[in-house]
């Protein structure tokens, strides 16, 4: 008896290794100090020491049921780009910019290529949102997992200058809310997802005319936006944000309030930007209410803005630039902190 018979393979492990490196390596930073294969990342703080009050911020997620999707149609290059979007999303929100990315891998068993793949998607994430990938670990765990299952988790480490955090408290009434579309279900309500469609492999396949032509599986799989750069321009731009939020699970009603004050309300018009179609699908098919759609899923609407009312259409523009689409989607009333969706 070995590790091996026990099911655990170690040469397949030193195999995914050596495929997944070069993934890996598109996404390195000067500031890089090790080479995979350590039992640690190393990353130098030098050039942030001009910072006056240099501040860390981290992120931690995982992708949820939707690898189920994943796992059904076995592609798996797309969920390290959620797994990155999930944990860079929320630094960014702060006014942080992500330095560096660490994933976790558990599977019933490791095949080196599936497992390469996955990290691929890792390393995209990675380079959209200009961390390094820095380390990882993957957990061959037979008898834990089904063979052909995985979980996938990772966390994230970025920087800010303390006086350029994002943190809500200048947020006044008369301020704008602008929105930054997202890809449609991005990583969040998939186990109410896989209870409302057919996610077998013949139901994923198929086409909806109202879907775009596009098969099911290839609509809710499609990776949640990573929004870092598309922050970074606005504030580039001359815009200050006074406040963030990333929808994600829970929705409106959860996330926009996150970033609120005590005195201030939010006032949301949902019929300032088109929704797309998945939702309307989704809430049809599932009987679902609008107030529960508007309590589990982003809607169409990734990240929220506040924004003085004079930089508004600038910051409609400068999205624009940045490749997304923005939207001017309410603005912000006096009142008990909270939200109401006309």
């Amino acid at each position: 008896m070995d590790y091996k018979n026990a099911g655990v393979d170690i040469e397949a492990g030193y195999k995914a290794v050596e495929l997944m490196k070069k993934h890996i390596a598109s996404t390195m930073r000067d500031e890089v100090l090790t080479g995979i294969g350590g039992f640690s990342g190393a990353f130098s703080l030098k050039e942030f020491k001009k910072m006056e009050q240099p501040a860390l911020v981290s992120g931690t997620d995982g992708v949820g049921t939707k690898l189920k999707i994943a796992f059904e149609m076995d592609k798996h290059d797309t969920v390290g780009i959620d797994c990155v979007a999930m944990c860079v999303n929320d630094i960014a929100c702060a006014g942080g910019e992500p330095l560096f990315f660490l994933d976790y891998i558990a599977c019933g068993k490791n095949e080196p290529e599936k497992i390469a793949s996955i990290v691929s998607g890792v390393a995209e994430g990675c380079r959209q949102s200009d961390a390094a990938l820095i380390g990882g670990e993957t957990a061959e765990m037979p008898g834990f997992y089904p063979e052909n299952e995985y979980d996938l988790a990772g966390f994230a480490v970025g920087i800010v200058d303390q006086k350029n955090m994002i943190t809500g408290s200048q947020i006044k009434p008369g301020d704008v809310l602008v929105g930054i579309a997202s890809s449609g279900l991005h990583s969040n309500g998939f186990s109410l997802v896989r209870k409302v469609f057919d996610i077998s492999k013949e139901g994923l396949n198929k086409t909806y005319e109202s879907l775009g032509g596009k098969t099911l599986g290839e609509t809710i799989l499609k990776p949640t936006v990573i929004y870092v750069k598309t922050l970074r321009t606005i504030k580039e731009g001359g815009v200050t944000i006074k406040g963030c939020s990333h929808i994600t699970g829970g929705g409106f009603y959860e996330n926009i309030p996150r970033m609120l004050h005590n005195g201030v309300h939010a006032y949301i018009k949902t019929d300032s930007y088109e929704i797309p179609p998945v939702f309307g699908m989704l809430a049809k098919d599932g009987d679902i209410s609008r107030d529960a759609m508007y309590n589990t899923y982003n809607m169409g609407i990734g990240m929220v803005i506040a924004v003085d009312e004079a930089d508004a259409d600038k910051a409609v523009n400068l999205i624009k630039v940045s490749g997304h689409e923005g939207f001017i989607v309410g603005e912000v009333v006096e009142g008990e902190k909270g939200i109401t969706l006309a």
